[in-house]
């Protein structure tokens, strides 16, 4: 699998946001996560389909919750050492924080 230059640091802060069990990812586990008001942040994959894309930004914009579009699908699932996710959320606001931080860095 080929790395993105520069965007190591976002998917390593997730890698390690998941398996100290901070990160809820697919659709049902992220819309909970938002509505309820745990989600620090809220990545959505640049490669996720438009409905999913519209879906999510407007739903983190009615919530005020943190989001970006970053990596793909296959990225941001194999940082979390799953399958493919399109949409996962941050529960742990020290990591929404930091990944954050890189997100506006690798810009």
């Amino acid at each position: 699998m080929k790395q993105i230059p520069g965007r190591d640091k976002v998917l390593s802060m997730l890698g390690l946001a998941a398996r100290s069990r901070n990160v809820v990812s697919g659709g049902f586990a992220t819309e909970q996560a938002v509505r309820s008001r745990k989600a620090g942040l809220v990545i959505i994959a640049e490669d996720a389909s438009g409905n999913t894309r519209k879906k999510y930004s407007n739903m983190c914009d009615f919530y005020s919750v943190p989001y970006a579009f970053y990596g793909t699908k296959d990225l941001l699932g194999h940082s979390m050492g799953k399958e493919e996710r399109s949409v996962l959320a941050v529960t742990d606001e020290g990591f929404a924080n930091s990944i954050r931080k890189h997100l506006k860095d690798s810009k």
